[in-house]
């Protein structure tokens, strides 16, 4: 992370960013680029109607090393990695002692002729805290296989019902994978590992290119009729309406997966039970949760008024009980009415549930939904 004496670094796309008239903002020590000249909302819509393209170079990537590099990811995360399939991409979470999570992560497994670049794991995670996992691995697991950083990789994501159209032209081939699947493509004859994967609900492509090539790959791709770029605030509104936790924000250190309500993203190998039961951080108070519930729940919250519910606001009963604070809030663009997401006690879960956000002194309501606010696109083929 930078501080006011430590200048802000800078993706492989900066200067394109600017020639594109970029608005620039610091964000987990990186300047990138909160919108273009066409807006936040125009971004959003243009990712929900076509395709879009984003920046996300400052995430980490990684690959792990080793025959035995699954195996000793799984002492880390409360997730099935060993069975993974090859080609197969999966949605991890790094926990600590008390089963509150440090970050979440992706996991893929490339195929056989793509681990000499992209290695036995290929992992990305979150930019704000790449230093760190980074280091978590190499403490944790750095004896039992190689943790090797890859800071020389851009990282670009194509999202939108239009992306596989327009990403199609720089190889087909991409068209034939599915949702939170990947592999090795050559895109305009530039080396790619390609998922189709995203944050947006949409369909869509997350692309690893070699820093000195994702400009021309960058370029390629907005040339492209259906594409147009977008920035972090648009990414930011696209992954609220579609659920989807922000590090940091809706998930940290002190909320464990069971109230984070991602218990989908543990398998039951890896649960009370299981063949490969425990042997990650928190694994007793997560399992002691998944059997007798948690104290509170992330829910989706859907404003009843047009004002819109921000992070921090805090959250009552009718009666006047104290419930909790807004983790993530805006208007959202597509739903077209205040979304949030919050944790609340379990008398207050049940979707239909009135609570109240206290904003500039009135409390307006709002109804418990579920999530997505607006229903994700994937392609499964």
């Amino acid at each position: 992370m930078s501080t006011p004496d430590t200048p802000l670094l800078t993706t492989p796309l900066n200067d394109l960013h600017l020639e594109l008239g970029a608005r620039m903002v610091p964000f987990a020590g990186y300047s990138m680029p909160v919108q273009y000249p066409a807006g936040l909302m125009a971004e959003h819509r243009h990712c929900r109607t076509a395709a879009a393209l984003f920046d996300v170079s400052h995430m980490g990537q990684l690959r792990l090393v080793g025959a035995d590099a699954a195996a000793a990811l799984e002492t880390l995360v409360p997730v099935d990695i060993v069975d993974l399939p090859v080609g197969k991409q999966r949605y991890a979470l790094f926990t600590n002692e008390q089963g509150g999570l440090l970050d979440d992560l992706m996991v893929t497994r490339p195929a056989l002729d793509a681990r000499a670049a992209f290695g036995d794991l290929f992992v990305v995670v979150n930019a704000g805290c790449k230093a760190q996992d980074i280091a978590h691995l190499q403490a944790g697991i750095g004896q039992r296989c190689q943790v090797i950083p890859m800071p020389e990789r851009a990282l670009l994501a194509l999202q939108g019902p239009q992306a596989v159209a327009a990403l199609a032209r720089l190889n087909p081939d991409v068209a034939s994978l599915t949702f939170m699947t990947g592999g090795r493509f050559a895109l305009d004859g530039l080396d790619c590992f390609v998922t189709r994967s995203g944050y947006t609900g949409e369909d869509g492509f997350e692309i690893s290119v070699h820093q000195d090539q994702a400009v021309a790959l960058a370029r390629a791709l907005l040339a492209q009729p259906e594409v147009q770029p977008a920035g972090l605030g648009a990414r930011d509104t696209l992954r609220l309406e579609a659920g989807l936790c922000l590090y940091g924000h809706d998930i940290d250190t002190a909320t464990t997966p069971v109230e984070a309500a991602l218990t989908w993203a543990i398998q039951k190998v890896r649960r009370a039970g299981g063949a490969r039961a425990g042997g990650y951080p928190g694994a007793a108070v997560i399992d002691a949760q998944l059997a007798a519930g948690a104290a509170r729940k992330r829910v989706g919250l859907l404003g009843q008024e047009r004002a819109p519910v921000r992070e921090g606001t805090a959250l009552f009963a009718a009666d006047g009980t104290a419930l909790g604070t807004v983790t993530s809030g805006t208007l959202g663009p597509t739903v077209g009415q205040p979304v949030a997401m919050a944790y609340v006690p379990p008398a207050y879960v049940a979707v239909g549930t009135q609570v109240f956000a206290e904003v500039r002194g009135k409390r307006l309501p709002m109804t418990v939904t579920a999530m997505p606010f607006t229903p994700n696109r994937y392609y499964r083929g």
